[in-house]
């Protein structure tokens, strides 16, 4: 399978405005925001898709719920943010490595999309 651009982001091959970073995951501006804020959590063990994970990956699965709250926080919006994972290109997912949206400050309308 050839490299992600995430991939190569979190190898430092390809610039980006990096939030936080830790042992699991990485998180960084989207380059093409939908939102005032539009922050990408990736984790760095590349899976393609959320249907691809395994029971063992519960473990960064949950961190980077935790980092996304966290991030979300810090960048002012923690009362009021949505999280985005789209699985499969059937439901917009464009870069098959597992990542969530974390969006905020503006109103969000109910059902997305």
């Amino acid at each position: 399978m050839a490299k992600t651009i995430f991939a190569k982001i979190i190898d430092r091959e390809i610039p980006a405005k990096i939030v936080h970073e830790d042992d699991l995951c990485l998180a960084f501006h989207d380059v093409a925001p939908r939102a005032p804020m539009h922050i990408l959590i990736v984790p760095k063990k590349p899976i393609a898709r959320l249907a691809d994970a395994t029971a063992e990956d519960r473990t960064v699965l949950g961190h980077m719920m935790l980092t996304a709250a966290k991030i979300a926080r810090d960048q002012g919006y923690g009362d009021a943010y949505r999280l985005v994972v789209n699985n499969g290109e059937g439901a917009g997912q464009t870069v098959f490595h597992l990542h969530i949206h974390i969006l905020g400050g503006r109103p969000f309308t109910w059902p997305p999309g």
